[in-house]
């Protein structure tokens, strides 16, 4: 009876909630699963009333919700999570959230709230559990902000982006004690005063990017993990000097005006550090004998507080020990402190590039060893000095982009004790090739050693012809040589200690012509991907045919036309991407365009780029008149007896020009041939 009595009460509480009403995937107007209710984009006016009362989750976006009138949400007491974006909501009455015990998670965004705002503060104060709320894109002013969230001592989590909010003091986020995190990006805040954060104690993430903030000094929220102050117009970021133990581990400054290096705190545990696209540089070498402070004035209420800071200090950036991620590119570097790495013991990850480098020292036993990727490209390095033996500097490294330098070769035995590097780019920089008598020189490059390597790139390195072992001792698999334009005027006699590993090869504008030397690719086996564009090619390579290719380009090159076998073949089956364009193709020879273009599995690149040349008139491939498939079919039924009418007649004018010459001179003729053959007569 007990049992009985149980599943009777559990039945009846089921009936109550309202989920046995309806079938829990249907209504007539919103979507249900489970215990939510997504009425997204329904054009209601108002909240339904006729939705099963055991909803948790409600989705209300994009409606014409203006108003939430009392009582709204009465019938829906176990709502954690609301969600109103885009409705054009202007006004929240007082009393529209009452019955909601649990509410956790609202979001309001991209509404009219600051029509109303006053009053709408007065509902959300009803809110006691509310732990997420995005206020974004409702046109708050700071005092309208502060309006709003002043009596919501719960929320953990605070979205305030893309509103009209332009300055910040210490009253505007009072009484958010268990704020974690606060979003306050794409506003047009200028100004923080002192305390801004402070009755924020546990705030952990902060975010106060594409704002108009001209500088950060004094910085000193120890508890903060992740501060994000990209694009804006920061010229200093000064932390506090005292030695309070920072919990940072992400600082994103990026795409700002920082003319130097950024003080950090003294104690932190900073993993990430983004100063990308700003004006950065080390100044020391340029003002040695020169005053290099500044005096800082900070006022405070009554209270003036002046600080010196050393403005060439190249020592004093704080500390890096934790750092495993640095992007310091897109800055104005000319040289690197001597002593700049020493600090950097945990760093993975470093680019530098599109800076003023002209060398780079990292000649100090063991420094950066942990470093995977070096970005160094763009830059105007002509020389790299490494110290490398079995315990020197860079011995994990992996990826090395050294692209768009003035290099002319690595340091000597690179590839010897830099043994995990899988990746190097070398592109665009005047690099000579190590013969055996230099193979030891810093001023060029060989691969002898290179048995980790897997990618390589040597495009734009004005490359002549190698040598036919150039690449030996490598296990490839992938080569750009790209735009080097005399490197395989001589065939692909330096690529065959590859071919057995080659899987993506980008030979563009690499002088390759079909007319003056063999293109084989029998033995390139593994190729998945290949670029034959910007060539002097002819005719269609026919050692393609039994290749595997997922990927062909052959644009820019000189083919009339393409084998329409080729489909039916290994390559066929294969190829999904091609890129045809840019090549005279002949109009009347386009049968293997039509059948390329009826394969299912092959995708044309450049479809409307591809052209077919007719009478001297280009054509789009695509849409080729029927006039001329017209006169194209006549010329192909009718060649034979177009050759026999144009040469029949000049085969009967020679023979009756050959007859009125023999006529003319036949006498003459006779007696040439006669004195010629005359026997004498015997006696």
């Amino acid at each position: 009876m007990a049992l009985i009595a149980v599943i009777f009460s559990i039945c009846i509480a089921f009936l109550d909630t309202g989920w046995a009403t309806k079938p829990t995937t249907y209504h007539s107007i919103c979507k249900l699963k489970k215990r939510t209710a997504d009425c997204n984009g329904r054009r209601l006016s108002s909240v339904l009333e006729d939705l099963p009362a055991g909803i948790e989750e409600l989705f209300l976006d994009a409606n014409v919700i203006q108003t939430l009138s009392n009582a709204s949400f009465i019938q829906y007491q176990v709502l954690q999570n609301l969600s109103l974006c885009a409705n054009g909501l202007e006004l929240i009455e007082p009393g529209a959230f009452l019955g909601i015990r649990n509410l956790s998670l609202l979001t309001l965004a991209n509404n009219f709230l600051s029509l109303s705002y006053s009053v709408t503060a007065a509902a959300l104060w009803t809110l006691t559990s509310l732990r997420r709320l995005d206020l974004s894109g409702n046109q708050l002013t700071e005092l309208m902000m502060g309006s709003l969230i002043q009596h919501l001592s719960s929320l953990e989590s605070l979205s305030i982006a893309r509103n009209a909010i332009m300055r910040l003091d210490d009253s505007h986020f009072r009484n958010l004690p268990k704020l974690q995190y606060l979003d306050l990006q794409q506003n047009y805040i200028f100004e923080i005063e002192v305390g801004a954060f402070e009755s924020m104690p546990v705030l952990q993430q902060l975010n106060l990017a594409y704002n108009y903030i001209p500088c950060i000094v004094q910085f000193d929220l120890a508890q903060l993990r992740v501060l994000n102050v990209s694009n804006n117009h920061i010229e200093w970021f000064l932390s506090a000097e005292n030695d309070a133990s920072f919990e940072l581990e992400t600082l994103d400054l990026s795409y700002n005006q920082l003319l130097f290096f950024p003080l950090l705190p003294k104690l932190n545990k900073l993993q990430t550090l983004l100063l990308t696209h700003n004006h950065i540089n080390f100044y020391g070498k340029f003002f040695n004998n020169s005053k290099s402070s500044v005096q800082l004035l900070f006022l405070d209420g009554n209270i003036t507080n002046i600080t010196n800071q050393e403005l060439w200090e190249e020592n004093s950036h704080g500390n890096l020990s934790s750092l495993t991620f640095l992007d310091m590119s897109w800055n104005e570097f000319s040289y690197l402190p001597d002593h700049f790495f020493e600090g950097l013991i945990s760093l993975v990850y470093l680019n530098i590039s599109h800076n003023c480098l002209k060398t780079l020292n990292i000649e100090d036993r063991e420094m950066l060893n942990t470093l995977m990727d070096l970005d160094l490209s763009h830059n105007l390095l002509s020389e790299l000095q490494m110290n490398l033996d079995s315990g020197g500097s860079l011995t994990n490294l992996r990826k090395f982009n050294l692209s768009t330098n003035s290099l002319h070769g690595l340091p000597p035995q690179f590839f010897i004790y830099v043994t995990k590097i899988t990746t190097i780019d070398i592109s665009k920089n005047p690099i000579q090739i190590c013969f055996p008598h230099n193979a030891t020189s810093p001023n060029c490059v060989t691969f002898n050693y290179a048995n980790s390597l897997r990618n390589l790139v040597l495009s734009g390195c004005d490359l002549s012809m190698l040598h036919c072992h150039f690449f030996k001792g490598t296990s490839l698999t992938y080569l750009d040589l790209s735009n080097n334009p005399r490197l395989l005027i001589s065939g692909l006699g330096t690529l065959k200690d590859i071919t057995s590993s080659i899987q993506v090869l980008y030979l563009r504008n690499t002088g390759l012509s079909a007319a003056g030397t063999k293109v084989d690719f029998s033995a390139f086996q593994k190729l998945i991907s290949l670029d034959l564009s910007g060539n002097s090619l002819v005719y269609f390579p026919e050692s393609l045919i039994d290749l595997k290719l997922y990927t062909l380009d052959l644009r820019m090159n000189f083919f009339h036309t393409l084998p329409q076998y080729f489909m039916e073949r290994q390559l066929g089956k294969s190829l999904h991407v091609i890129y045809l364009s840019e090549n005279p193709y002949d109009c009347c020879k386009m049968g293997w365009w039509d059948t390329l273009h009826s394969h299912g599995t092959i995708h044309i690149g450049d479809m409307s780029d591809i052209t077919c040349n007719y009478s001297s008139r280009f054509i789009s491939a695509t849409d080729i008149p029927e006039s001329v498939h017209h006169d194209c079919r006549w010329l192909t039924a009718n060649m034979t007896l177009l050759y026999l009418v144009l040469i029949l007649p000049t085969c009967l004018t020679l023979l009756f020009t050959f007859v009125i010459i023999f006529l003319i001179f036949r006498q003459n003729i006779l007696q040439m041939l006669k004195s010629r053959h005359r026997k004498p007569s015997s006696y």
